[in-house]
């Protein structure tokens, strides 16, 4: 008999989770369709392509609403089997409130290292797909940064012309081996700069040991200065947070090819968060699984769906605003960005602590 509870158990929340994430996932499609379809309405691109783009889209967005999705199902599938009588039949033949906790805890724990292991790879893949697609389409805009095994490569609309930078790499707030080329409305190059390094730092950027060739009467002259200062829309804040994409890079890249990632000059600190984040998901979701248990299995009186939909409601927003808020103070520095990380899980474990040992006594 525990075996077939046991199953009935795991195949129910299951399908439940597969119901929400069906219904999130239709209403994404819908939604991200309307940004795609702007997106795309000026470019000569199929009418098939926002649809194709937003169905890649949607996997890495699931995924990262999956600790919602799982607080919703979790919630969803306690009340209906307590409302139906079955959580007092489980009782009955020995399914306590804490055996039944653990056993739908640890299923999500378990989907979150599936998810990590199996799914975030191809999502990834997916998320890289998506992202370079769009920025095919997107070559013609004024403003466009790219980085790939060539370097870092920047467009911007200046008056008058284009400018167009490169660089072999980036090196903390530094960009190394710098050369910009400035250009008329026809596309003629009229200046050539070339740098060592350029601080980045702020949209002042700071060259030094620089050539600069200008062009005179169709001949290019050169001049050498030890320090040049040129303004830009970007700076090193604005160009780093362009490409931190926790999408693109997978739990199993950030892993195994960690070191390399770091070498190809993807920011240390941006690489550590997103390992770290990754790392605490399956956490995450165990988490998010017993505050759905402690908010239904309190009681096996039959109750009104819509007021734990409102209560589940604000308790997600609550949720999510705990955890912005504490990765923004560890990207601010006020704590270490680690921390900032793992602290929501933390203090929702401590709080999940004590009232699962209160429903296992009811």
């Amino acid at each position: 008999m525990s075996n077939i509870l046991l199953n009935y158990l795991l195949k129910s929340f299951l399908k439940t989770i597969l119901m929400w994430v069906s219904i999130f996932y239709c209403f994404g499609v819908i939604l991200n369709l309307f940004e795609e379809i702007e997106f795309f309405k000026n470019l000569d691109a199929s009418i098939f392509t926002p649809l194709i783009l937003t169905s890649i889209h949607m996997p890495s967005m699931i995924i990262q609403l999956l600790p919602f999705i799982i607080f919703i199902s979790s919630m969803w599938f306690m009340i209906k089997i307590r409302n139906n009588k079955d959580l007092l039949t489980m009782k009955v033949f020995g399914f306590s409130n804490m055996k039944i906790f653990l056993i739908l805890a640890m299923t999500s724990f378990i989907l979150g290292w599936i998810i990590l292991f199996l799914a975030n790879p191809i999502t990834s893949s997916m998320s890289k797909y998506y992202e370079k697609t769009k920025s095919d389409y997107a070559r013609d805009i004024d403003h466009l940064v790219s980085f790939n095994k060539n370097g870092l490569w920047i467009k911007e609309n200046i008056n008058g012309g284009d400018r167009i930078i490169t660089a072999n790499r980036p090196e903390g707030l530094s960009l190394i081996d710098v050369k910009i080329f400035h250009l008329d409305e026809n596309y003629n190059l009229i200046e050539k700069i070339t740098s060592k390094t350029a601080n980045i730092e702020k949209n002042n950027w700071v060259l030094k040991e620089v050539k600069i060739f200008r062009t005179n009467d169709g001949v290019f002259e050169k001049t050498t200065l030890d320090e040049y200062q040129i303004n830009s829309i970007y700076n090193f804040e604005k160009i780093t947070t362009l490409f931190k994409n926790f999408d693109t890079i997978s739990f199993i890249d950030l892993i195994i090819n960690y070191t390399s990632l770091v070498d190809n000059g993807y920011n240390k600190t941006f690489l550590n968060q997103s390992l770290h984040t990754l790392l605490s998901y399956p956490f995450f979701l165990l988490v998010m699984t017993a505050i759905a248990a402690i908010l239904t299995m309190n009681t096996l009186k039959k109750s009104d769906n819509l007021k734990f939909i409102i209560i589940g409601l604000i308790t997600s927003v609550l949720v999510f605003y705990l955890k912005d808020l504490s990765l923004a103070l560890g990207q601010t520095d006020r704590i270490p960005l680690i921390l900032a990380v793992w602290a929501p899980v933390f203090a929702l474990s401590l709080f999940t602590i004590v009232g699962v040992l209160q429903i296992n006594e009811k």
